[in-house]
């Protein structure tokens, strides 16, 4: 118990620095919606890959620190006060219910005991994800939380591991192993396994203030969960939102892109989000489930574009570890599932058909993959 006591307050001390870094996002998230005048800010932050821009006017707006990052909220129509105010409520009662870190979570306590009846939200997550660890082939795996912790992505206290260690945690990190019972939500992680839901808790988040939209009769609203966005219909004005997606060159002051949506997620994984650097040697935090070490795929961003929130956060992680390839060979088997959005090292800029007419770019030259049917 005393040292689950020192733990918990070593993470305190590293949210409240986190914090402090962090304080300067709130204003400039607030402004994104408006305009572009914090692009250059932007560029500099690791949790904030894309912004909506050119909204409409007069809407109820709110920031907020939550799942390790920021956030703004924003909704128009007779309730958006109401609406806005509930939907920072459930973000912050999920934050609470599925971080890892926060070792009162239903997550840590199953971390903890090792077995645990789940309830139906976390128990729907569990599900859905290792539905997307059997269909990915393992690369989306939740399995992966030691190693995180091992490279130090979950508090900021890096290292690179001895292949030693890498070697003994991916024993630990078989999403095959998971036992979960879809009748009962019996959850069971044997070999002192630990899972992290974050690869999709944000997404499932986006999912959920769309639909505390609909109860308050929300018709146009936006959310901004770091790399995640989500509309709620047109803007307003009767038009598409326009989202800036990041230009991982954070040398670069325009956006790899801007893509016009109404009822979609938009959701960008890249190296250049969360990493660090040793001996000459950049680190990013996408870890691949197969090595134990930052994904090499030859990509450097995706964005997945998806009515469903939970299933583009998940993918977005999933197909950048895949690379160019392989993702757009998963794309042909669930067209009508998502569009996709691949950047590759050297500068190739691929774009799934869906896209072909909502996403423009002043940096890069683009090329559409069609569907099979169309080509």
């Amino acid at each position: 118990m005393l040292r689950r006591k020192r733990h918990v307050a070593d993470m305190n001390e590293r949210s409240k620095r986190r914090v402090k870094r962090s304080m300067a996002l709130v204003l400039c998230l607030s402004l994104m919606f408006a305009d572009t005048g914090c692009t250059g800010y932007q560029r500099k932050s690791e949790n904030s890959t894309q912004s909506a821009i050119e909204s409409g006017d007069e809407p109820a707006s709110r920031d907020l620190f939550a799942m390790d990052t920021y956030m703004t909220i924003t909704a128009y129509g007779e309730k958006k006060e109401q609406a806005v105010e509930a939907a920072v409520k459930e973000i912050q009662r999920l934050d609470k219910l599925l971080s890892a870190q926060d070792p009162d979570s239903e997550v840590a306590i199953v971390n903890g005991n090792g077995s645990e009846v789940l309830s139906q939200e976390t128990g729907t997550l569990v599900r859905r994800s290792l539905d997307l660890y059997r269909q990915t082939d393992g690369l989306f795996d939740i399995a992966i939380y030691p190693l995180m912790q091992e490279w130090g992505f979950t508090t900021q206290e890096y290292k690179v591991p001895n292949k030693e260690k890498i070697e003994e945690l991916l024993k630990k990190t078989d999403g095959t192993k998971i036992q979960y019972d879809n009748e009962t939500r019996q959850l069971t992680l044997p070999d002192a396994m630990q899972i992290d839901l974050g690869g999709i808790a944000k997404g499932y988040t986006s999912s959920r203030i769309m639909e505390i939209f609909d109860e308050y009769g929300v018709t146009s609203g936006l959310v901004s969960l770091g790399g995640n966005v989500q509309a709620k219909g047109k803007k307003n004005t009767g038009e598409n939102w326009r989202i800036g997606i990041q230009n991982p060159d954070k040398s670069s002051q325009d956006y790899l892109g801007i893509l016009e949506i109404s009822d979609r997620a938009v959701i960008t994984s890249g190296g250049y989000e969360r990493y660090f650097e040793q001996d000459g040697i950049v680190y990013h935090h996408i870890l691949d489930p197969r090595t134990g070490y930052p994904a090499d795929s030859g990509l450097t961003s995706v964005t997945i574009v998806s009515g469903d929130g939970t299933l583009a956060d998940g993918l977005s992680t999933s197909l950048f570890i895949m690379g160019k390839e392989k993702a757009l060979a998963y794309w042909h088997q669930h067209t009508k599932e998502f569009d996709v959005i691949l950047l590759e090292k050297d500068g190739t800029l691929t774009i799934t058909e869906g896209l072909e007419n909502s996403f423009e770019s002043k940096v890069f030259e683009i090329k559409v993959e069609k569907k099979e049917e169309d080509r």
